[in-house]
């Protein structure tokens, strides 16, 4: 039998080091180093491969000649986490879903699993709780039981010779941070022992064509633990964020191999689990009966669907020498790039003034359309001048002052038009070739055109 070759490798930098050491000598990182088995030498390229391809039970084919009617897409039971998958559960696909501590990932899989069962073979592998801790849990939340297969190991060489006994449709392994491999010597939720195991899995799932969902950890980052990988051997890759305090969930797609990037769900926390939202605008848009200056409601475009926000803006008199500004939802360094552009092309001047600006709902926005609906809060708090309740505005604010288009303007228009808005501010570029009813589409080419149509 080969000798194994071990190295030791920094979780940071990825520096690698013969033998172990508290320090790494490149990032300078403390207790980051890791034992990690390379592959032996019966695996290298350098190999003898004379007689070798008579052995194989690999074969070449043409792309032509694939069957996509044998792995058909089937539902997990919530259309929002079927939008974040791209249509669905597809088989031999291996899906991460990571989230801070109390997010609801491991209740939200449960029911996934229980309603799966009915119709499906379902295997649930915990290998941080007992038997009897999911037992009550999913009594609590009210779930049918009696289909659902369930596993406490974290052998992950015992969880795949028990499912080529059962042969699941769909598993779920809760979680891959717990996940060991007898052959790596390092304790369970170290870089060789997630890396491993997940490759294990992965490559399991493929060849049986079995649907796996993976539950992932995330560092006090609010990144996923482990090595970077563990999100490159999976095919999908998903965030369930939420704050403490609020009682919805937002799934989030950040890689996915079979559907869009960055598509969203959204979800309630009740006492029975999670209950999707079908229409996230609404709960977005709870707003006063008493406008308040510094609000408007903004168009934002998730996934494959529009999003109507509110954005608020507060601009108050400083008393420090550099007055603040502060962002919460959005980029920061954004929103001081606009405030130079309304001071050079719109004749606003807030150096002497605090902005403090707030995305309601503890939405996270990243796209550039919220540059304009921005600059208008920020207006409107200055002059305290409330703006009106049915107007909408979206578009990306250049450094000469002009004003951008965006993607699907007309459907950003028409979202706001079903949710009885009746005035939109919008780009020249995102103007409707044919009249919405309903509502009015200024379109704007310009901040001071803008700026005028207020």
């Amino acid at each position: 039998m080969a000798k194994r070759k071990i190295a030791f490798v920094c979780t940071d930098c990825g520096a690698e080091f013969p033998r172990w050491q508290g320090q790494c000598n490149d990032c300078q990182a403390w207790n980051t180093i890791s034992e990690v088995v390379l592959s032996s030498d019966k695996h290298s390229p350098e190999r003898n491969l004379k007689g070798y391809a008579g052995q194989t039970q690999a074969k070449v084919e043409t792309l032509d000649k694939i069957d996509l009617q044998a792995l058909p897409r089937f539902s997990a039971g919530f259309k929002e986490l079927d939008r974040v998958l791209g249509g669905g559960v597809v088989p031999g696909a291996a899906m991460l879903i990571g989230g801070s501590p109390g997010a609801g990932k491991s209740t939200l899989l449960l029911q996934v699993m229980c309603h799966l069962a009915q119709g499906r073979n379902a295997l649930y592998v915990t290998g941080e709780e007992s038997l009897q801790q999911v037992a009550m849990r999913a009594q609590r939340l009210g779930l049918p039981t009696s289909q659902l297969k369930v596993l406490a190991e974290t052998n992950v060489e015992t969880i795949c010779e028990l499912a080529l006994v059962h042969k699941p449709d769909i598993m779920v392994i809760d979680s891959i941070q717990v996940m060991h491999v007898s052959d790596i010597q390092s304790a369970p939720g170290s870089v060789s022992q997630v890396r491993e195991s997940a490759a294990f899995l992965t490559r399991f799932a493929k060849q049986h064509h079995i649907a796996m969902f993976l539950v992932g950890h995330v560092t006090k980052e609010g990144n996923l633990a482990g090595p970077k990988v563990l999100e490159h051997c999976i095919d999908c890759s998903m965030m369930l964020e939420g704050e403490s305090d609020s009682r919805y969930r937002t799934l989030r797609g950040n890689k996915n191999r079979f559907g869009a990037v960055n598509e969203l769900g959204v979800f309630a926390m009740t006492d029975k689990g999670l209950k999707e939202v079908s229409n996230p605008s609404a709960i977005f848009l709870s707003r006063e009966e008493q406008q308040s200056p510094g609000s408007i409601v903004m168009v934002i475009w998730e996934g494959t669907r529009p999003l109507l926000v509110e954005i608020q803006a507060l601009v108050d008199y400083s008393q420090m020498a550099n007055p603040r500004r502060i962002a919460v939802g959005t980029e920061a360094n954004r929103l001081a790039m606009l405030l130079a552009v309304l001071h050079r092309h719109g004749n606003v001047q807030m150096n002497d003034q605090d902005v403090f600006v707030n995305v309601v709902g503890g939405v996270r926005v990243s796209e550039t359309s919220v540059d304009l609906a921005l600059l208008m809060a920020m207006i409107s708090s200055f002059r305290n001048q409330t703006l009106p309740r049915e107007l909408i505005a979206f578009g990306e604010v250049g450094l000469a002052g002009e004003i951008r288009p965006v993607p699907n303007g007309t459907e950003r228009i028409q979202e706001a038009a079903k949710h009885g808005f009746k005035r939109a501010i919008v780009p020249k570029g995102n103007k409707p070739k044919q009249a919405i009813p309903g509502i009015e589409v200024v379109a704007v080419a310009r901040l001071s055109e803008a700026l005028e149509a207020l």
